[in-house]
């Protein structure tokens, strides 16, 4: 065959190993695994409207896998319980894709509940328990159904999966919202014990994420917890979905001999990340102080050990809380943001705006409620759904604690305005919602707007306008001014008492020039 190939011109030389090299690329492709999810809503949640609603923990997970060497393909229902999942051939459609190597989550426990019967109520329960028995239904049509045992369909979903050599991973169903005397209803006595002994029985792997979430909703409290449920006690938003997502991760670390880990991304970065989020007065243009105005995101590195720990100034000039998250930007930090990183968060400037602004349209509500009304959006022509201020904000937040990262408000830097010789303060609502949703949600807060005041009041008028700021704009502020803010912000982190303080700092610079140039 060598020689064969010898004697064929060079051209088919080279078309033969491109043909050779492409076969064999696409029997690798056909030959990666997939990992399969099945469940319910808080697996993956389907939202009719596109408004407040919620998040299913199987939306974000492939965020965590190579997904070079593994499929993710999310086939929860939401509506689903064990019993209609199989009924309505959704498990078939599953099983029929299933190959040796592949990978099966099953998360279910929501919607089993009611009395199994005929009628819209009990269409979807099943039996309680993981025995044998049985109960037979006649349908109005005159077809007949056996319902089983929840631990009996959890069986069935086990055994048909490693029959086509796949590996099944039972998970017990996410807690609700629901706590008395302080402490998270759990279900370790009804379906997260079923779950585990259908596992056990089945020689699967088993996942108790319900104690896993539950220990975590313990630790943040009743009052934090309630901002991952807007809708009901049952379906989270993104941020609690992404807090179980982790928690799912979790799980299957801990299951060491399971060879789905090999498909994780690296949990750790090796060294952590400082990230800056938010607006023109953080980033001013593309940070190169064009036009000589600058952002205080610029001057933040010196003051750390940047062989300890990374900086990354991805605020962006011109967005508010809403459109730094509508626009894309917010999903590109947090996919980069990891366990042990740092999200100083700054907003205010372009809040204050008509929702619908034909210009941006960048406006949100006022205050930090969870209150939301639907608009027509003139940019992207579409309806829209804006929240007040402070919810956008404790989407950060959650989301960023979410990953295991520690998020730090900061409020908005004020603007240069005086009145006969007297410093006027702007911003002082804003100010007042970054700290309030702060106290909300125990999350460090820096008052940026306070210390600076405080600073410009002792400069005076002549120096803060000469040295700060240019003749035309009293907002955004040249070198001197952005490192002088860059100053304050520090003076803000050596306050907090943040491990941004203890391990990171920069002991020549962080001791810092601030008082100095007072």
């Amino acid at each position: 065959m060598n020689c064969i190939f010898e004697k064929m011109p060079f051209e088919k030389q080279v078309i033969s190993l491109l043909m050779l090299v492409l076969i064999l690329s696409a029997f690798q492709q056909q030959e990666k695994p997939t990992l399969y999810i099945i469940g319910d809503s808080t697996v993956r949640y389907s939202s009719n409207n596109g408004g407040p609603g919620g998040a299913g923990w199987g939306t974000f997970i492939h965020e965590y896998f190579d997904t070079t060497n593994i499929a993710v393909s999310n086939q929860a229902m939401a509506g689903r319980s064990t019993r209609t999942f199989l009924k309505e051939g959704r498990w078939n459609k599953v099983l029929s894709s299933l190959k040796p190597g592949d990978f099966v989550m099953m998360q279910f426990g929501h919607n089993e509940g009611s009395i199994p019967d005929t009628t819209k109520a009990g269409h979807r329960g099943v039996l309680k328990g993981t025995g044998t028995g049985t109960k037979e239904l006649v349908w109005p049509d005159g077809s007949h159904e056996t319902v089983h045992t929840y631990g009996w369909y959890l069986s069935k979903f086990i055994e048909d999966a490693k029959s086509k050599g796949a590996v099944p991973i039972v998970i017990s169903m996410i807690p609700r919202n629901k706590w008395k005397d302080g402490a998270l209803e759990r279900a370790d006595e009804d379906y997260g014990k079923w779950a585990k002994e259908a596992a056990k029985k089945g020689g699967a792997y088993f996942i108790d994420l319900n104690k896993i979430v539950a220990d975590k909703y313990e630790e943040l409290g009743p009052e934090q917890v309630k901002t991952f449920f807007p809708k009901d006690h049952t379906h989270t938003d993104e941020a609690g979905a992404r807090l179980n997502t982790a928690s799912v991760v979790e799980g299957v670390r801990g299951l060491k001999r399971l060879s789905l880990n090999k498909y994780l991304k690296k949990a750790e970065k090796q060294k952590p990340t400082l990230f800056l989020i938010g607006d023109s007065t953080v980033k001013n243009g593309r940070g190169d102080g064009a036009g000589g105005l600058w952002g205080w995101g610029n001057f933040i590195p010196p003051f750390f050990d940047t062989t300890r720990i990374n900086i990354e100034n991805r605020a962006m000039g011109g967005t508010s809380s809403r459109t730094f998250r509508t626009n894309g930007l917010w999903e590109k930090v947090l996919a980069d943001v990891e366990k042990g990183d740092f999200v100083v968060m700054q907003f205010g400037h372009n809040d204050n705006i008509a929702l619908t602004d034909t210009l941006r349209s960048r406006g949100t509500m006022k205050g930090v409620s969870n209150d939301s009304v639907e608009v027509y959006n003139p940019l992207t022509r579409q309806q829209e759904w804006v929240h007040t201020y402070g919810w956008y904000m404790k989407q950060f937040i959650n989301e960023t604690k979410a990953k295991g990262a520690t998020p730090i408000v900061a409020s908005s830097v004020p603007q240069n305005k005086w009145e006969n010789g007297i410093f006027v303060p702007s911003y002082e609502d804003y100010t007042a919602w970054a700290q309030e949703v702060a106290n909300q949600t125990n999350t460090y807060f820096i008052n940026l707007n306070q210390i600076i005041s405080e600073g410009y009041k002792k400069l005076g008028e002549e120096k803060v306008r000469s040295a700060y700021f240019n003749a035309k704009d009293r907002t955004h502020t040249i070198e001197d001014g952005a490192e002088y803010n860059a100053a304050a912000v520090v003076e803000g982190v050596k306050s907090i008492g943040s491990p941004l303080k203890h391990i990171y700092w920069s002991m020549e610079n962080f001791n810092s020039s601030y008082e100095l140039r007072l």
